[in-house]
């Protein structure tokens, strides 16, 4: 079985497959404090909990944007696994062309993201994913990869919204059932739901205007962007599962080298 990890700013999203399938995920925060141990076991934990084996992981693909916590995690990944893990990093091979002014500053995440999108829908494609930060990215028809935008996450700019205003409650992050708020909680979810509703909107259609890939199909991804999806036709498709799938993608290429280097 594959053991795909995604290491996020908030949180590290986890998923089993096996012959492909994805058998089952799972989430952790992420903390900077964890040691290697701390890491081996409980993810030997939640995989029992999942009802799955731990022992039989055989192969571990890691992309994080956390660097900091990278040595404790991978040394958890050999130490208790025995495996080691797959990073994605530069020189992988990945099946697109990264094509960005500095590949090496670009994000794993929205590579594995890119990736997926392109290989399960085709080119040219925008993978918009909503996490800590909000992500548009271009895949052209050809599979390069060098078009981004980046926005404050939804989560992010609502933080900032109650922190920095003393008056101001935290939240759900809910859509309201109408724009017309006459109350505070209403108010604020409307801004933040039909404000990234606009955001979406607008930076998809500038997307496609100024690259000229006018036909794009959208996917869309992250905790979420199922409620943005649910009120726009800008977006075409929602896979919660994008990162995942996409890590298993760059280990089907990779895992010959993989076994290799155990």
């Amino acid at each position: 079985m594959l053991l795909a990890i995604d290491i996020g700013n908030t949180n590290i999203t986890l998923g089993v497959f096996e012959d492909r399938e994805l058998l089952g995920k799972f989430r952790m925060t992420t903390m900077m404090s964890r040691t290697s141990d701390e890491y081996g076991i409980t993810l030997r934990e939640l995989l029992r909990n999942q009802n799955m084996n731990p022992d039989e992981i055989d192969a571990v693909i890691v992309a994080s944007v956390v660097p900091d916590i990278m040595h404790s995690f991978s040394s958890a990944i050999i130490k208790y696994f025995g495996h080691k893990p797959v990073i994605v990093s530069a020189g992988i091979k990945t099946g697109i062309r990264v094509a960005t002014e500095n590949p090496r500053q670009t994000g794993p995440d929205r590579i594995v993201d890119a990736v997926a999108a392109y290989k399960l829908y085709g080119g040219p494609i925008i993978v918009v994913d909503f996490g800590t930060a909000t992500t548009f990215d271009l895949v052209e028809p050809d599979g390069t990869f060098g078009i981004g935008v980046t926005a404050p996450g939804i989560r992010t700019s609502a933080r900032a919204l109650w922190g920095g205003a003393a008056m101001l409650p935290e939240i759900e992050i809910r859509k309201p059932d109408t724009i017309l708020a006459r109350e505070t909680i209403s108010s604020m979810q409307a801004g933040l739901v039909y404000g990234y509703i606009g955001q979406t909107e607008y930076l998809i259609r500038r997307l496609k205007e100024e690259s000229g890939f006018t036909d794009a199909k959208v996917v869309a991804t992250g905790g979420l962007g199922n409620i943005i999806y649910k009120e726009t036709d800008s977006i075409d498709y929602y896979d919660q599962d994008l990162t995942l799938k996409g890590l298993e993608l760059i280990y089907e290429k990779n895992k010959k080298i993989a076994r290799e280097s155990v």
